[in-house]
């Protein structure tokens, strides 16, 4: 081989070595980025369904951790459906349901946390399109009446008696 040759070659060589690297670097920097993807639910988004389900859950393309993990299901009528705290086994998130009542749309909101530690959260919805005899659990807003709310007056009678009691101060230091 000439000494060309053999230069050739090993610049060759070298520029394999290093594009490899390059491409190995970004593929696992790719990878290590990744977060939970979610893969499938039950039931299945925009289901029509005559009759609720038991239990909902959501599986992703990796392993979750239990920490933190939060399923609920909103229905129709604003009230919660689900019953129970979330289950996470391996890849799975789910949650036990009520019977279910109201006809129309139901919401299962999710939040977990992937194995690289961030958290994803998401929504889908199925519909119930046969009426059920279900009890909701708990409504999701949150009625404000008076009872609730503190005093306008309460805040103006405390800033006149601080500016008074400043007026006070003030004058038995001249």
């Amino acid at each position: 081989m000439t000494r060309s040759a053999r230069t050739t070659a090993l610049g060759l060589l070298l520029l394999t070595m290093v594009v490899t690297g390059v491409v190995t670097g970004v593929v696992t920097a790719a990878l290590a980025h990744a977060h939970a993807v979610l893969l499938s639910t039950d039931p299945p988004a925009d289901a029509q369904l005559s009759v609720g389900p038991t239990r909902v859950s959501a599986t992703f393309n990796e392993q979750l951790q239990t920490t933190f993990a939060a399923m609920t299901v909103v229905g129709p009528d604003g009230n919660v459906w689900s019953a129970g705290e979330p289950q996470v086994q391996g890849a799975v998130i789910s949650v036990g349901m009520r019977p279910l009542g109201p006809v129309g749309s139901y919401t299962v909101h999710y939040r977990v946390t992937s194995a690289d530690g961030h958290v994803v959260s998401g929504t889908w919805s199925f519909r119930l399109t046969v009426p059920g005899a279900g009890t909701p659990g708990p409504s999701t807003h949150a009625p404000t009446t008076a009872g609730d709310r503190i005093p306008i007056w309460l805040f103006a009678g405390a800033a006149v008696l601080l500016v008074g009691a400043a007026a006070v101060w003030a004058r038995r230091r001249s």
